[in-house]
């Protein structure tokens, strides 16, 4: 028995590292020279009293050292609140002291409170080893004993055998009807998995109260049975009338699941019963009511209720903000500082994350002062505003926030990783993962996913393989669903990176794919040049039950574009808008366009174009001038080129693609006065630019470009490469 409670102890004392410790040799001395003393004395309630008021440990010390000189209590009831109370102010080693000078073996209420300090530190396995040595030294149990360890077992979220072991051992100790564990043990069926086993239990208890409804009701509500949670809510009302906790569960379930009609109604319960006095009633219908309401709806509740706090200003800046009605997020804020309602740092991050996607960077700014001023700027609001400054563009504001912020955790990491391949440095933001990686951090899913489309812009394979690698190591790919999106951008960056085959592989294995996922290989198949497997991959997502939409079938045109299967194109188009109800856009009209251009058909691509019923944009005029580039139709690259200047007449492309054109036909002059008009119009073609992975490094080039270091090595291979082709009897041609 000694071994075991010694056991136990040195568990809890394995957990406490201080920098300052207590005289325990003295301390150790007092409690066990009164040790004998004070347990005859009666409990006094002004030593609770003052217990309660300790805010500090030093103070909770002396107040125990008072207590132990004057013997004035009773041991077990003070004892187990000191306990609490040194746990509480994480002084572990104090709390066993007090655990280990109070007798072989300690009584019930001092184990209970040790398991129970354990639980509320989140030290739930301790708490639940704890529970077996008690069992061992055969401790009798108590009413609070099961409710306590059942606490441990919901938090962990354990196999269901363990709640059942430990509901087998209440009812077998007598305590199988108590009400107080009957409603823990419904939580812990409903945490384990087990709604059955919860429901059970519940029909089972001779008694019912309150807390026993609404557990049973939230369990539903857990499990996604917002069906059965309002029926045995309306069974409820028949037996015993529900409290604001019951009817903020049920709210709680109509937000979730967009359950309108019922929301409604409970709305109106709500109103009868006068519940709106609550003001997380209040909250919990206005935040219903974004969920699954109208605007306006949203607006006449929440000038309805009066007495708004910073919660109820939150609700309605989140849902504006989610609406992307970013000056309604404006005004709500200004009205809320006229209505003196402390704004809290989730009211700024509502507010500067909402900013942010409006792009106005002076708004921004300002809210940002406004933060500096009121002192609530920490970690979280930074974090918010290095997010801001970076989406719009302001890279340099980003940097110098992500260098003040002390505590960085794997939301700031993400913040700035992301702001960099925002703002187009894919190669900075791959050097950030790798100082996130030295610094210890776990990525996120979020971070993995920004470093997946960094890699597929710099089309670099192998770093990508390396990401992909990973993911499987590190179980990501053990939940389908929730890491879907995810593994898109896996396939993704296969794709983009030129790697069909591998993409293919990572494809067919995915047990879970969803629409985007087989959009994004259909896209793929057509991008490599592979239009008929393009074309198998749609028919058996059409098999396999998933509908598509109108990017499924851009994402076909386009394959049928590149492989030029102008019959397979036509039969696409026409199946679109015939069998699937889907009216074909701009978008789709460019690809048949596109598509018949490839062809040599620039009659019928036009035909295409001047019979839409929706305006022609510069990008379906694009296709066609391309298409009479190829085939050297100057005629009517001419007449596109004049549809071009109507709409963007400042665009460089057009002119240089007009400008090919010509000299195409030998026609120089034409050439001239078309250079000659980009010069007065002072239009200028960016240089284009490429990267090459080598040796997990990326290397980028730009036209004309010498500031490599090997540009000298590079310009003697490609020479050498341009002297092969001419060779092999092709003779190279370049366009301005």
């Amino acid at each position: 028995m000694l071994r075991s409670r010694f056991y136990s102890l040195s568990c809890l004392t394995s957990l406490s590292s201080f920098t300052s410790r207590l005289p325990l040799l003295l301390h150790t001395h007092h409690l066990k020279h009164h040790h004998q003393h004070y347990l005859t004395r009666p409990i006094s309630s002004f030593s609770h009293s003052l217990l309660r008021s300790c805010q500090e440990v030093q103070t909770l010390r002396q107040l125990h050292a008072s207590l132990i000189v004057s013997a004035g209590f009773e041991p077990v009831f003070i004892a187990s609140k000191l306990i609490a109370l040194y746990t509480q102010f994480d002084d572990l080693e104090s709390a066993v002291l007090v655990f280990n000078v109070l007798g072989e073996p300690p009584h019930t209420v001092i184990w209970n409170s040790v398991i129970k300090a354990q639980i509320d530190l989140g030290f739930f396995d301790l708490a639940f080893l704890l529970y077996r040595q008690m069992r061992e030294l055969s401790v009798e149990h108590d009413g609070f004993t099961f409710p306590i360890i059942n606490r441990a077992i919901s938090s962990l979220q354990s196999d269901v055998s363990i709640g059942e072991m430990v509901h087998c051992v209440a009812i077998q100790m007598g305590f199988g009807w108590d009400i107080y564990f009957c409603n823990t043990m419904i939580e812990v069926y409903v945490k384990c998995g087990s709604i059955d086993n919860a429901r059970m239990l519940f029909d089972e208890m001779p008694h019912r109260d309150l807390v026993s409804w609404t557990s049973m009701i939230s369990g539903y509500v857990c499990v996604g049975s917002v069906i059965s949670a309002l029926k045995l809510f309306n069974e409820m009302r028949m037996e015993l009338e529900p409290n604001s906790v019951t009817v903020i569960v049920m709210l709680q379930a109509c937000s979730i699941f967009g359950s309108v009609i019922e929301g409604r109604e409970l709305h109106g319960y709500v109103i009868k019963k006068g519940y709106l006095i609550d003001g997380s009633v209040k909250n919990s219908v206005c935040r219903m009511y974004t969920k699954t309401g109208s605007v306006e709806e949203v607006e006449k509740f929440f000038c309805e209720v009066d007495k708004r706090d910073v919660v109820s200003w939150n609700i309605l800046l989140s849902f504006y903000s989610l609406s992307g009605d970013i000056s309604k997020v404006a005004e709500s804020f200004n009205e809320m500082q006229r209505e003196v309602i402390i704004p809290s740092i989730q009211t700024l991050t509502l507010v500067i994350s909402a900013i942010a996607k409006s792009g106005c960077l002076s708004q921004g700014e300002m809210l940002h002062c406004f933060a500096i001023k009121t002192g609530m700027c920490d970690d979280i609001f930074q974090t918010s505003l290095l997010d801001f400054y970076a989406k719009c563009w302001e890279l340099g504001a980003s940097v110098k926030l992500f260098k003040e912020i002390h505590c960085r955790n794997s939301i700031t990491w993400s913040a700035i990783i992301s702001g960099f391949i925002h703002c187009g440095h894919f190669k900075e933001a791959i050097e950030l993962f790798q100082q996130m990686q030295v610094a210890g951090l776990e990525p996120g899913a979020e971070i993995l996913k920004s470093l997946v489309v960094a890699y597929t812009h710099l089309g670099a394979l192998q770093l990508g393989k390396g990401i992909h690698g990973y993911l499987i190591r590190s179980l990501y790919y053990s939940s389908e669903e929730e890491y879907l999106p995810l593994k898109t951008s896996i396939l993704n960056m296969y794709i983009r990176c030129g790697s069909i085959s591998a993409a293919n592989n990572c494809f067919n294995r995915m047990v879970v794919k969803d629409i985007v996922t087989w959009t994004t290989m259909i896209e793929g198949f057509g991008t490599h040049g592979l239009g008929f497997e393009a074309l198998k991959l749609f028919d058996r997502m059409v098999e396999e039950g998933i509908q598509p939409n109108s990017v499924t079938y851009l994402s076909l045109l386009s394959a049928c574009s590149h492989s030029g299967l102008v019959c397979e194109g036509c039969e696409v188009i026409y199946s679109m808008k015939w069998r699937y109800g889907i009216e074909p856009d701009l978008d789709h009209y460019t690809c048949i366009v596109d598509l018949l251009g490839r062809a040599g058909k620039l009659k019928e691509a036009l035909a295409i174009i001047l019979k839409m019923v929706v305006f022609p944009d510069s990008r379906i005029w694009g296709a066609l001038l391309a298409a009479c580039r190829v085939y050297g139709d100057r005629k009517l690259g001419e007449y596109v080129v004049q549809r071009f200047l109507e709409l963007e007449s400042d665009n460089v492309g057009y002119y240089t693609l007009l400008s090919n054109i010509h000299a195409g036909v030998q026609k120089w002059a034409e050439v001239e006065e078309l250079r000659r008009l980009m010069s007065e119009k002072d239009l200028k073609k960016k240089p284009g630019w490429s990267c090459i992975e080598a040796k997990g490094r990326i290397h980028g080039f730009v036209s004309g470009d010498r500031s490599h270091h090997q540009v000298g090595e590079i310009y003697e291979v490609l020479g050498c490469l341009g002297r092969k082709t001419q060779d092999f009897g092709y003779v190279l041609h370049s366009c301005s």
